[in-house]
């Protein structure tokens, strides 16, 4: 009998990697969503295992996606608790004049 694809691992890769690109590029939040999805998918995907070990194959996107998504979601937690601190410690309007002074140091170049 042929194996099937196991449901949600390839999703959970995909998620999983989609939230680390999104938590280094988009400040920290999408990234921490996508990982919850991608772990919450990888989840699915053991239950799915472990009920029938021996219909499915495909334990290693799963496994991969489970890692991805929790990387993903550490680096989306650290960024974000490193603009709340920022925030906080510094203020709004300082952040936006020194957000402002950078894009008119980089249109300068």
């Amino acid at each position: 009998m042929e194996k099937q694809k196991l449901p949600h691992a390839q999703s959970s890769l995909v998620f999983g990697i989609i939230s680390i690109v999104t938590a280094c590029c988009c400040l920290g939040l999408p990234g921490f969503i996508f990982g919850l999805i991608g772990w919450s998918n990888s989840k699915k995907a053991y239950a799915l295992l472990e009920q029938n070990p021996d219909e499915y194959e495909g334990e290693g996107n799963a496994n991969t996606g489970k890692i991805t998504s929790i990387i993903g979601m550490v680096i989306g937690a650290l960024i974000v608790l490193n603009i709340v601190y920022s925030i906080a410690t510094t203020g709004w309007s300082e952040m936006i004049e020194q957000f402002q002074q950078a894009m008119e140091q980089a249109q300068q170049q």
